[in-house]
């Protein structure tokens, strides 16, 4: 299906100092659904041959131009071909109407992403892996229970979104009681979008500077995306996503066949973030009665908080990252 026409912007306006090493492109391709989504690609200087390649997303409400870009441009660096993409619906991406997001739709926009590098006369079609970061670490891990063509799969701070959304943080709103008070809530907000013609946002993260009494991972949230790492286009860094944008992330579980995954997956999380849970929890599921957990590893970096993982190189374990994807991409 041929790409719908998008309005891209030329100019480098990424969150991190570009490469000058790594040659820059905008590219676009279309999932199975239709849309469109946009890309930026990152492809090492000096290299010969088909190369490996990764196609990385997240986080959750983020764009390309913030830390998933960052892990693309680096891996490139380092001899991969590489794709950071604005999921469906988001960023410089189509899909109407605006900031919704689906575990179906979003899982197909990481399988679409392997269908363009598969096709790539660059790329070695037998060597493609995933990278996904907080909310979209869930979906790279969907993804590789679903998608046979993909040799290793990374994730970085990663969250379950199902969980998160049906069972509140830290599962506090673990209740059939609670559920049903927010999916009514949503039901009404359903038509009230309708009686607007709009969808009532429901917010980014808290303004700068945050109230003392709020948890410490909101202050860690806003001091990424209201300040070092603003974008205009960024969900996180304005209004956020629709109110009734993850609705149907309320019951179906991402994660229900991962200990089914044959390929290797390297989990990613900071000791200290507050959602390092999330990572503990779906490596035990997926090497709990598993035949493949021989090439499934959890890494756990010592005094690490959520969103050290996403710019801080001096916390991100690039090499254990490059190393991993050279062992299984070869």
């Amino acid at each position: 299906m041929k790409p719908a026409e998008l309005k891209l912007t030329n100019e480098w306006d990424k969150t991190f100092p570009k490469s000058d090493i790594v040659d820059h492109s905008k590219i676009t391709f279309v999932n199975r659904y239709g849309i469109t989504l946009a890309a930026d690609m990152y492809i090492p200087r000096n290299i010969e041959g088909k190369l490996p390649a990764i196609a990385v997303s997240g986080p959750f409400g983020a764009v390309k131009e913030q830390c998933s870009g960052l892990y693309a441009q680096t891996l490139a660096e380092r001899g991969f071909l590489t794709i950071a993409f604005d999921p469906s619906f988001t960023g410089e991406s189509g899909g109407e109407p605006r900031y919704m997001a689906s575990p179906d739709i979003n899982t197909e926009d990481f399988m679409a992403a392997v269908d363009y590098l598969s096709l790539n006369e660059m790329v070695d079609a037998e060597r493609i892996g995933i990278l996904g970061i907080c909310g979209w670490g869930g979906m790279a891990i969907n993804t590789a229970a679903l998608d046979t063509r993909i040799k290793a799969t990374v994730t970085s701070t990663m969250y379950d979104m199902t969980r998160v959304n049906a069972n509140g943080y830290f599962d506090s709103e673990d209740s059939e009681e609670q559920r049903y008070a927010k999916k009514s809530a949503m039901c009404q907000q359903r038509l009230e979008d309708l009686k607007s013609g709009s969808y009532k946002r429901g917010g980014g993260c808290v303004p700068l500077p945050v109230p003392e009494e709020m948890p410490f991972f909101v202050k860690d949230y806003s001091e990424y995306y209201k300040g070092r790492a603003y974008h205009t286009r960024s969900l996180n860094s304005n209004d956020g996503w629709n109110v009734t944008g993850c609705m149907s992330f309320m019951n179906q579980p991402i994660l229900k066949y991962s200990n089914e995954i044959r390929s290797a997956v390297l989990i990613i999380h900071g000791e200290k973030a507050h959602s390092c849970y999330f990572s503990r929890d779906a490596y035990e599921n997926m090497i709990k009665g598993s035949k493949y957990a021989d090439n499934k590893e959890l890494m756990i970096i010592p005094d690490a908080v959520h969103t050290d993982l996403y710019d801080n190189n001096d916390v991100i374990p690039f090499d254990k990252i490059d190393r991993f994807f050279k062992e299984y991409l070869k």
